[in-house]
């Protein structure tokens, strides 16, 4: 089943919130102050915004778009990729589907590499800590660098920070990566909280350390998963750097209009030509199944007995905060909530729609939208850890898309072959 925003007249605060990556009490912020007004909603009353409202937000473009974006630019070229913290492949399958093929990949967690080498025997997966590894010998042959590396926050001491002021820190390794092997492109992926992260300081130091090793980098953008054919609500921060030697724009990937649901994931449809798959997957202890049996499809904690929310929710039901996370049963025709790396997690309950379960390990990759043909190594607990912190597949294809676009665009301006193009020489 498929939601279409589209046809909607009128939204919600809350949904516009969500639409944005903002919380109600920002929009209503921004109520207050007109930067946007919210209208009575003609039936019930409600204080609504109109869809025309919603233009001024670029990122809302896709409510505007009558048609799908259906074509997509096929790889000119045999167009390749060093990818970093890999993890269980999700980044590297999509931009695989898109055209790129994956020249070296670097993860250090052991039953992530394996399930990448049981996958993919011709990649060459360099198992190692990134810091031990030199990237030097693949100056001039990658035409894009990529990596999900972890959230860090840097020291400032009163000065423009410099990529030898980021040392000890994982991003200072992407970054060093980039400085040797320096591509046409790099793209760094990661979650939305670091655009805030420490106060903005931590995103402005890296983009700092990009123009240092001569990138220029664009303004983080936001994805929301459910907006590119992944039936969950996930979002990553995107950070891309062009080299500046080259005077191209990148393109994002535009938005689509229809969102995927639950349905989707696990049941024969557009996404998927046959239902998931039989996997293993954990239980809950017999008292918490007797509780999240009363839960209805798209309910949470707060649709039990007030005795039996007291008694689930302990000292937590006197806090503030709605918690729609706990104990929270997924329902057929909604996306995901975002996954995380315990299926089982109380304050991050996913329950299945029917049946009183965690999700299952097939069903948790069809939720990241990996191919059922793919297998993850290690226990099941390494399996959903590998799962749970992939970036979406989907996600990741039409990231891929937007890079093709932008290498055909670049080898076709500038004339040449792939071989013949050399690196910028950076200060």
């Amino acid at each position: 089943m498929l939601y279409n925003v589209v046809m909607k007249t009128y939204f919600s605060i809350s949904e516009v919130a969500d639409m944005l990556g903002k919380t109600p009490e920002t929009l209503r912020r921004w109520d207050k102050s007109g930067k946007l007004t919210a209208v009575r909603e003609p039936m019930s009353n409600y204080r609504v915004y109109k869809k025309e409202q919603l233009k001024i937000f670029d990122e809302l473009d896709y409510l505007f778009t009558k048609t799908e974006v259906v074509d997509k630019e096929e790889a000119a070229g045999d167009y390749s990729v060093l990818e970093l913290f890999a993890g269980a492949g999700g980044l590297a399958i999509g931009l695989e589907h898109a055209g790129l093929k994956c020249l070296a990949l670097n993860e250090y967690d052991h039953w992530a590499a394996e399930t990448l080498r049981t996958n993919r025997p011709h990649w060459d997966v360099i198992e190692d800590d990134i810091r031990n590894v030199s990237f030097k010998k693949f100056k001039g042959k990658v035409d894009v660098v990529t990596g999900g590396f972890p959230c860090q926050a840097f020291s400032y001491a009163g000065k423009k920070l410099g990529l030898q002021d980021a040392r000890g820190t994982l991003f200072y390794e992407f970054a060093r990566a980039v400085d040797e092997t320096k591509p046409l492109i790099c793209v760094g992926e990661n979650v939305r909280g670091l655009l805030n992260h420490d106060n903005g300081r931590t995103i402005e130091g890296m983009v700092s350390i990009l123009d240092e090793i001569g990138y220029k980098v664009l303004y983080p953008r936001i994805l929301k998963a459910i907006h590119y054919k992944v039936p969950q609500k996930r979002e990553r921060l995107i950070l891309v750097g062009i080299r500046k030697d080259i005077n191209l724009d990148f393109e994002f990937p535009k938005p689509y209009n229809k969102i995927y649901t639950l349905k989707d994931a696990l049941k024969k449809g557009e996404l998927y030509s046959s239902g998931v798959p039989l996997s293993s997957g954990p239980s809950y202890p017999k008292r918490k199944k007797e509780i999240l049996d009363l839960i209805p499809q798209g309910g949470y904690w707060r649709d039990l007995p007030l005795k039996l929310q007291k008694e689930y929710m302990q000292k937590s039901f006197y806090l503030g905060g709605g918690k729609t996370g706990i104990a929270r049963r997924i329902g057929w025709n909604e996306p995901c909530l975002t996954l995380t790396c315990s299926p089982a997690q109380k304050q991050t309950e996913r329950c299945h729609p029917e049946e009183t379960r965690p999700f299952r390990v097939r069903e948790y990759a069809r939720i990241q939208t990996f191919p059922d043909n793919w297998k993850f190594a290690g226990s099941m607990s390494q399996q959903y850890k590998q799962i749970g912190n992939a970036v979406p597949v989907n996600l990741a294809k039409e990231i891929g898309h937007s890079l093709v676009a932008f290498l055909n665009q670049y080898y076709g301006l500038n004339k040449v072959s792939k071989k013949a193009s050399l690196p910028y020489k950076s200060r």
